[in-house]
């Protein structure tokens, strides 16, 4: 039982204890529909929606989430949180959501030929991004959960890596092409992949510290790119 005192909600037990309430509804629209009415009518109401997609879980893709149509209203509330624990999270966050509408628009196009070298990059980073960034393990120890600095350091590099790239082609007299930064830096994009298996028990100063050392690795390996 629960009962409202100056703002907050008291729970009824022996201690007394304060703490918060979250109420979930789940609406299931016939045939995935998210203009049936009474989605509609209870989407007026909620301040966070998660949409799940059909096609996602098709793909064994867990969560099955969709991050296009899925939303918060709290963003502006919890920024505060989030500046106090990063001040890096909301620009890198903000640069995540960007690549993946980016991507989206660009699926559109049907020949890839057609397509400009940055998009090409936005393409491949925003597959990193939903499929070992967003994907999740539930029953593994690395990826059953992701604390915030592990969310925060793994998007400081995703985001690293594809500013970098971007720099790169489109700021080089020498005329370098995605293929050939794809190319040379195979390695660095396996271990991007490869960021979700680190496992949050190691400590978060042990995973900082690899985390950095990848952000390094992938400034130098550019710089050496552009020399060549």
């Amino acid at each position: 039982m629960f009962y409202e005192r100056a703002g907050k909600t008291v729970c009824i037990s022996n201690p007394r204890q304060e703490g918060s309430v979250s109420i979930v509804g789940a609406v299931s629209p016939p045939g995935g529909d998210y203009k049936d009415p009474v989605t509609l009518a209870a989407l007026k109401i909620v301040q966070v929606f998660w949409g799940l997609d059909k096609k996602l879980t098709q793909r064994k893709h867990f969560l099955s989430v969709n991050w296009s149509i899925s939303y918060s209203k709290y963003m502006k509330a919890l920024e505060p949180y989030y500046e106090s624990m990063d001040p890096e999270f909301i620009g890198l966050r903000t640069k995540c959501r960007e690549i993946l509408q980016q991507e989206e628009d660009l699926a559109e196009i049907v020949q890839l030929s057609a397509l400009g070298k940055a998009n090409k990059i936005t393409l491949d980073i925003a597959k990193i991004i939903k499929e070992d960034f967003l994907q999740q393990n539930g029953y593994s120890t690395y990826d059953r959960y992701c604390p915030f600095f592990k969310t925060v350091e793994m998007l400081k590099n995703m985001g690293g890596f594809f500013d970098q790239a971007v720099h790169c082609i489109e700021s080089s007299s020498c005329q370098i092409t995605w293929a050939k930064i794809r190319e040379n830096m195979s390695d660095i994009i396996h271990k991007l992949s490869s960021m979700k298996f680190e496992d949050p028990a190691d400590g978060a100063d042990t995973l900082k510290e690899r985390y950095g050392k990848l952000f390094r690795e992938i400034e130098e390996r550019f710089r050496n790119i552009q020399d060549v």
